[in-house]
């Protein structure tokens, strides 16, 4: 089975909306970080129909539950969830950041060799960025806990913003352990077709 053929099995099993361009896009995005992945050790998932599932139908099981037209994926790594996001999402923009230059240059060929106009790339460690404009939404699949995913990345978020934390399995000390400022807004049991494990979505807001 094609990449093309897996996407459209995987993409079978949701019920995500995603354009036959868009689709094009995906792939071409899992061609480049395979081939990226040989010299810069980009992911430690190695087969490309192995990162349809693990990569891009992981960050894309998210797309029902944000709110908002502006984000930032915090430690995006090779752009995950953002450039898969922002494919199938137009018109939302997607702030990139990580502190590696290694990964922002990929960033950088992935936004140009697709064509994306709605992703822009930071090289910045979390705690230096500061934005002009907060922001509606702060992603990460890459924070050990919600309490450092907090403390690090409050002064990103816009008042009503939402924190949008990718996770396997909840520890519930985690959110014992958050700071009085913010509440769990909701919990998600998320589907990824083809994973094994689980994965959440927990959304976290601001007290008012």
């Amino acid at each position: 089975m094609n990449l093309s053929e897996k996407l459209d099995q995987l993409l079978a099993e949701t019920a995500l909306e995603v354009s036959l361009p868009q689709r094009q896009q995906l792939i071409a995005f899992v061609e480049l970080l395979h081939k990226w992945n040989k010299a810069y050790n980009l992911t430690s998932v190695r087969d490309p129909q192995d990162m349809l599932v693990k990569h891009i139908l992981d960050s894309l099981a998210v797309t029902p539950y944000l709110q908002g037209k502006r984000f930032i994926d915090v430690g995006t790594g090779p752009g995950l969830p953002g450039i898969p996001l922002a494919i199938i999402n137009p018109d939302q923009h997607y702030f990139l950041l990580d502190s590696l230059g290694k990964r922002i240059t990929f960033i950088k060929q992935a936004i140009r060799q697709l064509g994306l106009t709605n992703v822009t790339p930071i090289q910045s460690r979390v705690e230096q960025y500061r934005p002009e404009e907060r922001f509606d939404g702060v992603l990460s699949r890459a924070f050990a806990s919600l309490q450092d995913m907090t403390e690090w990345c409050c002064h990103l978020l816009a008042d009503s913003g939402r924190f949008y934390a990718l996770k396997g399995i909840l520890q519930s000390e985690e959110l014992e352990n958050l700071e009085s400022d913010f509440y769990l807004h909701e919990k998600i049991k998320l589907f990824v077709p083809q994973l094994i494990g689980e994965r959440h979505l927990i959304v976290l807001s601001k007290v008012s």
